[in-house]
């Protein structure tokens, strides 16, 4: 039986919660939230008798060897945990973002790699059977020339959202901008965006954008987004389309993928029942740490999907195209200048070895 220490009570707290319950060789052995009372709440709410408290330091000392930390809190405070966690030995997996910034999350894969403890990043939405079928008929096809992806939503929040400078951008596109790299399996090379907000927007900042890739296979991804589409909304994991040179792939972000070659029919094609989302993630997690192969997640992989919402974003502020390459050597300089500034040197030094993004 593993176990896990799981910070955060809040919804999605809640909800890896009850991933964690549908399996019989994990369990939550601490809980860890900024409000007790609400940790105390979630516990009692499932049967559990375990310690509820404040801190990651607190829930160490009540769980002397904890298998794993699951990070579900704001994605402000998720350096300061994860690193704690992973100076303790202890893997980490983390909700999106594994942090803001590309700076730090390359300051969090030193720490992971000099600790040698397993830090990753659940992406969720990667884990969908749609986009396994997707993808793989797309593979099937020769690989797409042309990946196009449409997202629109309109939800409601609320609260911090709705004062975020890029609330699309930051808060949902990574979702998005790492199935795309799931699908057409390279690494972007450049990045063209335009932010935007439609005169209708309840947003403060930018809830619409459009932007083009360039990956180093040659394939371009187009994103279109928005979070103030009312009406005719696409699924929450947007409608899709690959052009390749034998055929093009449609999927709709649901349970329907369709596919038509060069010549024949279209083709509706069946998906396989197997563990999605939260469920998903997890176990592949888990399996990590009984030996199987690096998480999907992994922050030395999942960095680039960061480093496309930190790209467009750039794109969007400056109005011109933004080359990874660069966004890596700023993110770099910066995390040595930090850490050299706290007195990291070991940090310092392996992020400057890299020069850019972490070798894998």
């Amino acid at each position: 039986m593993r176990e896990v220490v799981l910070v955060g009570a809040g919804a999605m707290g809640r909800a890896w919660m009850d991933a964690v319950g549908r399996r019989p060789d994990v369990r939550v052995s601490a809980l860890v939230d900024v409000s007790v009372p609400a940790a105390r709440q979630a516990a009692q709410e499932r049967g559990w008798d375990i310690p509820c408290v404040a801190t990651v330091a607190e829930a160490f000392a009540a769980v002397r060897q904890p298998d794993m930390l699951l990070n579900v809190t704001i994605p402000d405070a998720h350096r300061e945990v994860s690193e704690a966690a992973l100076r303790a030995g202890v893997p980490v997996l983390s909700e999106k973002p594994v942090t803001p910034t590309v700076a730090d999350a390359l300051a969090l894969a030193a720490v992971s790699e000099l600790h040698g403890t397993l830090l990753a990043t659940s992406q969720s939405r990667r884990h969908a059977p749609g986009l396994r079928v997707f993808r793989d008929t797309v593979a099937a096809y020769g690989g797409a020339g042309q990946l196009d992806a449409a997202f629109f939503q309109n939800p409601r929040f609320g609260g911090f959202r709705d004062e975020m400078d890029s609330p699309l951008l930051v808060d949902m596109a990574i979702h998005t901008f790492d199935q795309a790299r799931f699908v057409l399996e390279s690494e972007p090379e450049s990045v063209y965006c335009e932010e935007f907000s439609p005169s209708w927007s309840w947003y403060r900042g930018g809830a619409a954008a459009q932007a083009v890739f360039r990956f180093g296979n040659g394939a371009r991804f187009g994103y279109s987004g928005s979070w103030c589409a009312d009406g005719l909304t696409t699924s929450w994991n947007g409608a899709w389309r690959a052009s390749s040179a034998g055929g093009s792939v449609e999927w709709d972000g649901e349970g329907t993928v369709r596919a038509q070659g060069r010549e024949g029919p279209v083709q509706a094609l069946p998906l396989p029942d197997e563990p999605e989302g939260l469920d998903a993630a997890l176990a592949e997690f888990v399996d990590a740490l009984d030996g199987g192969p690096a998480p999907s997640g992994e922050i030395r992989t999942n960095i680039w999907s960061l480093a496309m919402v930190e790209a467009a974003v750039a794109s969007a502020r400056t109005g011109g195209p933004v080359r990874f390459d660069d966004v890596f050597a700023d993110a770099a300089a910066a995390c040595v200048a930090a850490a050299r500034a706290a007195g990291d040197d070991a940090v310092a030094d392996l992020v400057a070895s890299w020069g850019g993004a972490p070798p894998r």
